[in-house]
């Protein structure tokens, strides 16, 4: 990707990690709607905040939903990167999600803890987004 085009596909990522997170909200609050598929949401925004900010550094990322691995890639000076040690247990939403497996369905707990810990990482990537020059349209 050439540099011209960085800030806008930032913005792209960035616009899908929130779109994502606000989906996540919104089926919290359903009681229609079960609470594993706002736990995916919440793990699809952090990775598309993540990636997002690896975008903007220009650094090439695999094609997997490992949050811990991903925000590993994240250069130093980023301060979400030592603010979310481990996101292992939204990482684990994008399979248990999704499908069935040999693991509990997730409850309205895990769900709103999901969905807690996704809108501080937006929070947080987007005040580190502030601190590197870059206005998060949010």
């Amino acid at each position: 990707m050439s540099p011209p085009q960085i800030p806008s596909e930032v913005r792209r990522w960035l616009r899908y990690a929130l779109e994502d997170l606000v989906a996540a909200e919104t089926v919290l609050h359903d009681e229609n709607l079960a609470p594993r598929h706002a736990c995916y949401l919440a793990q699809q925004s952090v990775e598309k905040a993540i990636k997002a900010v690896l975008i903007f550094q220009s650094i090439d990322f695999p094609k997997r939903h490992d949050l811990n691995a991903l925000r590993n890639l994240v250069p130093d000076g980023w301060p979400f990167k030592t603010k979310y040690p481990n996101l292992g247990e939204l990482t684990e939403w994008v399979t248990e999600g999704r499908y069935p497996g040999d693991w509990p369905d997730a409850v309205e707990a895990d769900a709103q803890r999901a969905v807690r810990q996704a809108r501080d990482v937006w929070q947080s990537v987007c005040a580190d987004f502030r601190q590197h020059g870059f206005e998060v349209e949010a």
